[in-house]
């Protein structure tokens, strides 16, 4: 079923796209609280979990456990190098991660397999101010 376009959903989704990167719903009702939107926590839970059911944002697990999201800026199956420390993302293909998980299923008889694989680690700036 289609989402109705409502004022609530466009300022979710344009401040998912202000995101920097990844950014928990907790976080970004904040940011709408704090610009006095009057947008509810439930608004931004149910609005991100659609965006996230039609493609237009990305879900993923923080290594806290956390459901966290950004506005996706790729079409297709894709997965990510995440900083931990600032945030910065980069959207990336695994051509041998996708290979190594089909084989891996077929090995032990699952078929229509699935994967999630992002990779959490600093990002060169952050590296180097860590020195």
């Amino acid at each position: 079923m289609a989402q109705r376009n409502t004022w609530q959903r466009d300022r979710v989704r344009a401040a998912l796209s202000g995101s920097p990167g990844f950014v928990s719903a907790q976080d970004l009702h904040a940011s709408l609280r704090d610009d006095n939107t009057g947008i509810g926590l439930a608004t931004v839970y149910r609005t991100l979990a659609s965006l996230a059911a039609s493609g237009e944002a990305d879900q993923l697990q923080s290594p806290e456990g956390e459901a966290i999201y950004r506005a996706c800026s790729s079409e297709g199956h894709h997965h990510h190098l995440i900083c931990r420390s600032c945030g910065t993302t980069v959207e990336i293909q695994a051509t041998d991660v996708e290979t190594w998980a089909q084989r891996t299923a077929a090995a032990h008889g699952f078929t229509r397999a699935e994967h999630v694989v992002d990779i959490f680690g600093l990002c060169a700036a952050c590296s180097e101010a860590a020195r």
